[in-house]
């Protein structure tokens, strides 16, 4: 049967329960840095040259924020709710940046369920090893099953 192999990402709408969280870890690379760069054709160097980077407000060279926000969607597609989520909107607060080398973590929790369109807010933040906010924000997610 298609899709079959995401049998583990899939999630009905009556399966999601207020309150619940969902949530990833991931250590930003040298080359997760590089490699978004190239592919959005960014060339700003706060994000590609240390020498520049130690000139700014941050010191060193930082991660792109769409890049570490992108995170958010992982985890909306492979966890809560799942391949059966479909974003309506993000809303994104940025708190800090992500500089090389920082782990992060990205949660998602269950704040609000609204059965007559099967959509559910959740609210969407990362951190950094250190406990510290990098991102606070809002999903609306469309659950189509």
């Amino acid at each position: 049967m298609p899709g079959e192999k995401y049998a583990q990402w899939r999630r009905k709408y009556d399966e999601i329960m207020m309150g619940e969280t969902a949530s990833r870890i991931k250590t930003i690379t040298e080359k997760d840095v590089l490699d978004y760069a190239a592919l959005i054709d960014d060339e700003n160097p706060i994000h590609l040259d240390e020498e520049y980077a130690k000139t700014t407000q941050f010191g060193s060279r930082i991660a792109h924020g769409l890049h570490t926000a992108s995170f958010i969607t992982t985890l909306i597609a492979t966890r809560l709710p799942g391949i059966e989520g479909v974003y309506v909107s993000q809303e994104l607060k940025f708190k800090r940046p992500v500089y090389i080398g920082d782990t992060i973590t990205i949660k998602a929790v269950v704040m609000e369920k609204q059965d007559e369109k099967r959509r559910i807010t959740l609210q969407t933040t990362v951190t950094n090893q250190k406990g510290e906010l990098i991102i606070d924000g809002k999903g609306v997610i469309a659950v189509l099953a």
